[in-house]
């Protein structure tokens, strides 16, 4: 993956954001890594970015989202950011440990770009984000501007 990329972890789990960023670096991603425990800090943190004058029009980003976060949920992040004539082309993976079909649909219907649910088992949880890393490596991703 680009090296001018930046992954965004939005998870409120201190430790399942941890073993994302762990599990990620081992599959061989060294792109910098943002962590947000909430939906507000991501939004906030785009809104600022569209705001700069001086950003980077080279700079890219995905965000790993989880769905069930406080403040602002996941879902919403991504409805507010896939209706953004600037976020949208921003790739969005659906990260959480909900798997019900209607959650499954909503989050494409609203635009995101992959779901991955999060196994419960620890070393199922190891495997699916050392593949996430994996695939990271080989996907191209727009640019942000």
């Amino acid at each position: 993956m680009n090296k001018n990329i930046t992954i965004i972890i939005a998870e409120d789990d201190e430790g399942h954001a941890y073993l994302i960023k762990r599990n990620l670096s081992k599959s061989g991603v060294i792109n910098p890594i943002i962590h947000f425990t909430d939906g507000e800090e991501v939004l906030s943190f785009f809104n600022k970015i569209k705001k700069e004058k001086n950003a980077d029009p080279k700079k890219g980003y995905i965000i790993l989202l989880d769905i069930k976060m406080p403040k602002i949920d996941g879902t919403e992040v991504l409805e507010k950011m896939k209706s953004d004539p600037i976020l949208k082309r921003i790739p969005i993976i659906m990260i959480t440990t909900t798997n019900a079909p209607a959650e499954v649909e909503l989050c494409h219907k609203l635009g995101c770009n992959s779901y991955i649910v999060k196994p419960i088992d620890y070393n199922k949880f190891i495997d699916v984000v050392k593949r996430l890393g994996y695939f990271l490596e080989i996907v191209e991703i727009p640019n942000a501007g």
